[in-house]
């Protein structure tokens, strides 16, 4: 299988650094020097994960001349489902006319995307058939607006990628560390502590990162173990990589992971400071903006990698 088209759908609306530092009493700079986001894409009131993720579905089948009917699965990489029941995935391939698809979503938090990409790969040959993968969330419904650790990083857009029969994938990695399933969490709302009155008083509703310092060494090292893993797959080193695109977890994750790698910034596409991170959603946006500035050419190698909550990480090796 190979990503035929790609398209992307980000908010209008972006808050900057500015105003994220005044409301949290933050002194000038300090969001840019320890995430490098200088403005996050926040979704409209009226704006839900479905909506974002049809924009960018369309705008992929568009790019890659898919017709909907031609599409056997949909998988939906988000975070941020529009209902706790029914799954989103549906929904969207409905309103996307993808009348003869499965449609499922995925729980694989900042590695969704990747991991659609790795799922969709092996369902698409087995069916002989084309696979829709898109990353979509609206985390700022998720974020509390009083903590820095996440008020000053994560943002919303959606961004997907049409897989046809073809060679393309060349090797992927999916792995899983749930022994640290509480470095990156919401504690209420699901069935281990339901919603309340006073869970939602006391913001346990909203995500929370423990353990800042290790959690920062822990994705560093899983998203370059991630990156290793897929070359190995598709049988290539470090050295033959054209272009790096990571997940956007942070500037700092992705330097030190590229020097575990062996990646230099000259080959890494790095778009963290003007869109945030959005999770499941960065790493096809990122892929889009990539192509726009020319980054991305027929042919070439492409690492894709990512980690995220669970704690998970995955990655592909293509050839664009």
């Amino acid at each position: 299988m190979k990503i035929a088209g790609i398209g992307a759908a980000v908010p209008e609306r972006c808050i900057a650094n500015a105003e994220v530092e005044r409301q949290l009493g933050l002194e000038a700079g300090w969001a840019l020097r320890r995430t490098g986001v200088r403005l996050r894409p926040v979704a409209a009131p009226d704006e839900a994960t479905s909506d974002l993720a049809v924009r960018a579905g369309r705008a992929a089948l568009a790019d890659a001349g898919v017709n909907p009917h031609d599409v056997a699965l949909l998988l939906l990489a988000t975070s941020t489902p529009d209902h706790p029941l029914p799954p989103t995935a549906p929904q969207v391939a409905h309103r996307l006319g993808l009348m003869r698809a499965g449609a499922v979503d995925l729980a694989a938090a900042c590695a969704g995307f990747v991991y659609g990409l790795a799922l969709g790969e092996a369902m698409g040959r087995t069916m002989d058939a084309c696979v829709l993968v898109i990353g979509a969330n609206v985390l700022s419904r998720r974020t509390d607006p009083r903590d820095p650790m996440t008020a000053t990083l994560f943002a919303d857009g959606a961004g997907a990628a049409v897989l046809v029969p073809g060679e393309g994938v060349l090797g992927t990695y999916l792995g899983a560390h749930g022994e640290n399933w509480d470095e990156i969490f919401i504690a209420a709302g699901g069935s281990r502590e339901p919603l309340s009155p006073e869970a939602i008083e006391a913001g346990r509703h909203l995500m929370r990162m423990r353990n800042g310092p290790e959690l920062f060494r822990r994705a560093v090292r899983m998203m370059a173990q991630a990156g290793a893993k897929a070359l190995e797959a598709a049988q290539l080193d470090a050295s033959r990589v054209d272009v790096w695109v990571p997940h956007q977890a942070n500037r700092r994750i992705i330097r030190e992971a590229g020097k575990l790698l062996g990646i230099s910034m000259e080959r890494t596409v790095d778009i963290v400071e003007r869109y945030g991170n959005s999770s499941a959603a960065t790493i096809p946006i990122a892929l889009c903006v990539a192509r726009e500035r020319g980054l991305l050419i027929r042919g070439q190698i492409v690492l894709l990698t990512a980690v995220g909550a669970g704690l998970v990480s995955a990655g592909a090796v293509l050839r664009w």
